[in-house]
């Protein structure tokens, strides 16, 4: 049981119960970029304790909105997903935050834009549910060397399912460019440099959805 609670019949008193706990939103954060083993969350998150990070893991779990997974030999190890519960719940809110946090990053040539910030900023904050009305296909999203899966189902953004009908590859800078930059050229030059590859059909779908 959670020691804090705010004890009021209310849906959002309920929902900060369960997410309003510092480093809550942060470990979800890196649960959408894909599944992550615990060292790797302690290395994303600097400065989270680390009994702390297992009793926010273990919370999520009782919550339903993260998965933990032993993956089987030779791999043999335990990784953190976001559950299915997780994708339908937690991405909404995550998305509606960044919005809000969007145009105060900092400019992208003040310093190294990461690859996961290059996903949110490119990929999921510009994603449009109501366009893409019976697609069904799981993407695969390669941003300076790191890989992004995820699915469209159903008119909203899934856990993935099978092998990749697209794969989108950039730079997390032009990724971030292509929706930030200070002119309509440099956001135009962006994103013609970011490749989307795979079946014609679904690559329409996706350049739809996506924006891109």
């Amino acid at each position: 049981m959670r020691a804090r609670k705010y004890n009021q019949n209310c849906p959002i008193a309920i929902g900060l119960d369960i997410l309003g706990e510092r480093w809550t939103l942060l470990i979800l954060r890196e649960l959408v970029g894909g599944p992550r083993r615990y060292g790797d969350l302690r290395a994303a998150l600097p400065g989270i304790a680390t009994n702390l990070l297992a009793e926010r893991l273990k919370e999520l779990q009782g919550d339903g909105l993260v998965d933990r997974v032993d993956l089987p030999a030779p791999i043999g190890r335990t990784v953190y997903a976001l559950s299915e519960l997780g994708w339908t719940k937690v991405l909404p809110i995550l998305r509606s935050i960044a919005w809000l946090g969007l145009d105060r990053l900092d400019p992208v040539d003040s310093g190294p834009v990461s690859p996961l910030n290059g996903f949110l900023a490119g990929v999921l904050l510009p994603f449009e549910p109501g366009v893409t009305d019976g697609l069904d296909i799981t993407c695969r999203v390669e941003i300076d060397g790191r890989r992004f899966d995820f699915a469209v189902s159903d008119g909203h953004l899934a856990a993935p399912h099978g092998d990749p009908a697209v794969t989108i590859t950039a730079s997390a800078a032009d990724l971030v460019v292509a929706r930030q930059g200070s002119t309509e050229a440099k956001r135009r030059a962006a994103l013609r440099r970011v490749g989307v590859e795979g079946d014609p059909d679904a690559v329409a779908a996706v350049r739809q959805a996506f924006a891109l």
